[in-house]
């Protein structure tokens, strides 16, 4: 159950990539002003997420989640609500941009409370020889759900460019629902039981990791804001579909990221889950299959090719993130682990408080710079992954 309800939220964050970027432009709102209501949203998720775990730790985590997932479902509502409104030109310039503005920063404040309860509900459920696999599953479920987010846009973008938002509105209310009347209510933990100790952001053990994946999310958020332009401005959807190009842009991306998602899947459950492999040996192998499909989509023209690239990406994306953060855990000790996960969880959030941005003022200039940026970034990890971190021990001394 804590997997359902945190792969609703990722996928009810994720999917304003793919819905929200060609349908802003649209309503007549430019590239950098998408990504600065869009980053400020993020900012602000990610400054509430710790103190959404305090709050979880005073009220009991049952009750954070469900809030969590109803107010994802109501601030996507209203989202959904402005935009049909800039759409429909009864809000145009500032006011359109403002009235989003305040809307998103709204998500930001109210959703961010699922990913720390439900990371302090596992801790509950689980001991020291266990925990960091089962932290790994919440990580795992976030990953997982915001690939389906923008996959599932694929699916219902024929019933209108709006009908992805309507559908992860109604699957954030149905796993509220489910949650409410399945998962145990909190045990109260008594005053004096000990709490597992957080680990600090300067810790020397974790910093190295925590870098690394701050700049691969920086890379991912950069492709992530942009794809979607990427798509309707080189395939010129406005001027040969008119007004179906928003529709045929969010089903285009969204087939994009289906093929990542269906290669990520693979990968995870049928590679990952079963060999167990190495990570310092994957990793390197997932990050240069991740550089290399985000180059190849802008070499070559052909839609069906961008989709096997990111098939493609989306095999190395299964085989790195996990690694990357199996490594950041195996750092410290195994009293640690636990501790280090709810602390790597910290790098996507922050990561996509820079990408966005970087990504819409990189499409500005040239529309092949985002996906060009990102891929040079991941090789960059790539090659010190080979040169560094598969020199390193797996377990700390």
């Amino acid at each position: 159950m804590l997997m359902v309800g945190t792969v609703a939220v990722a996928a009810g964050m994720s999917i304003n990539f793919v819905v929200v970027t060609p349908l802003t432009r649209k309503a007549g709102l430019s590239e950098m002003e998408v990504a600065g209501f869009m980053t400020l949203s993020t900012i602000i998720f990610a400054v509430m997420i710790p103190v959404w775990g305090r709050i979880a730790d005073l009220v009991g985590r049952k009750r954070v989640m469900i809030f969590s997932l109803f107010a994802t479902a109501l601030t996507n509502m209203a989202f959904l609500f402005t935009l049909e409104a800039g759409l429909a030109g009864i809000l145009t310039g500032a006011s359109l941009l403002l009235t989003l503005t305040f809307v998103r920063a709204w998500f930001g404040l109210l959703a961010p409370g699922l990913q720390p309860a439900a990371m302090a509900a596992m801790t509950d459920a689980t001991v020291p020889t266990n925990r960091a696999a089962g932290l790994g599953m919440i990580g795992a479920a976030m990953a997982i759900g915001s690939i389906i987010g923008p996959a599932g846009a694929a699916v219902l973008a024929p019933f209108g460019a709006l009908a992805p938002l309507w559908g992860t509105i109604v699957f954030c209310v149905l796993v509220g629902f489910l949650i409410a009347f399945t998962l145990p209510r909190t045990v109260k933990r008594a005053r004096n039981a000990p709490r597992p100790r957080p680990l600090s952001l300067t810790d020397t053990r974790m910093r190295p990791h925590l870098l690394f994946l701050l700049i691969y999310f920086i890379a991912i958020g950069m492709m992530q804001q942009t794809l979607a332009w990427f798509i309707e401005d080189r395939y010129r959807l406005t001027e040969t579909l008119g007004e179906d190009a928003g529709k045929a842009a969010v089903l285009y991306t969204g087939i994009t990221f289906a093929c990542y998602a269906v290669a990520s899947l693979i990968v995870q459950f049928g590679y990952i889950n079963r060999v167990k492999p190495d990570p310092r040996k994957v990793l390197p192998i997932g990050l240069a299959m991740v550089a290399g499909g985000y180059l190849a989509a802008d070499l070559f023209y052909e839609l069906y090719v961008v989709y096997a690239c990111f098939f493609v990406v989306g095999a190395g994306a299964a085989l790195a993130i996990p690694s990357a953060n199996a490594l950041g855990s195996l750092s410290v000790s195994r009293e640690e682990q636990g501790a280090a996960a709810a602390l790597l969880a910290v790098a996507p959030p922050s990561g996509f408080i820079f990408g966005p941005m970087i990504g819409a003022w990189l499409y500005g200039v040239n529309h092949a710079l985002p996906l060009l940026g990102a891929a040079t970034m991941v090789g960059a990890l790539a090659v010190y992954a080979v040169l560094v971190t598969a020199r390193r021990p797996l377990t700390p001394g």
